[in-house]
């Protein structure tokens, strides 16, 4: 598909602005994916607020020339489409990682997040962890872990008192 400039450059800005206004940029190597899965992909986006956006890897690159993101930019191989994050960032990505585990074609390349680029693994990782509420439960229950045990190390004694005269009755 030829594109003009002006399509180009409108594609560049759109590329520019959606990464300005994103938490993360996931990038997605999509080759050998069917266009009724790609629909699939851009309906479950959609539902986890983010958006799926195919572009040239010339035009990618050239869009994150600006920004000036440490680190080094992942190896771009195959057609990449680009997966912008813009409130939560791990809903989106843990729901691609589970399409992908049915559809192999589509695997992660790296992506951005906190002005870094991030390896394909490290994307990985992301989709991995456990919900935020399960975080902050896990969180709760380390905090209050110490109190239990404080509680449980006082009891002792008397239930250990308690448990002898049990036993000089007997």
């Amino acid at each position: 598909m030829v594109s003009t400039k002006a399509k180009k450059e409108e594609i560049l800005k759109e590329l520019k602005q959606e990464t300005k206004d994103s938490e993360i940029v996931v990038f997605v190597n999509f080759h050998g994916l069917a266009t009724s899965s790609a629909q699939e992909v851009r309906n479950l986006m959609r539902g986890a607020d983010a958006r799926y956006f195919v572009a040239k890897k010339t035009l990618i690159k050239k869009a994150f020339e600006d920004f000036k993101f440490s680190g080094d930019m992942p190896e771009l191989e195959g057609e990449i489409a680009l997966v912008f994050c813009k409130k939560d960032i791990v809903a989106p990505v843990k729901s691609l990682f589970n399409f992908s585990k049915k559809h192999k074609e589509i695997v992660f390349a790296g992506g951005i997040m906190d002005k870094f680029f991030i390896s394909g693994a490290d994307v990985s990782r992301l989709a991995k962890l456990p919900s935020r509420e399960i975080l902050l439960a896990q969180f709760v229950n380390i905090i209050n872990a110490p109190r239990q045990q404080m509680v449980g190390v006082l009891q002792a004694p008397i239930r250990d008192f308690i448990s002898v005269l049990k036993q000089i009755n007997k």
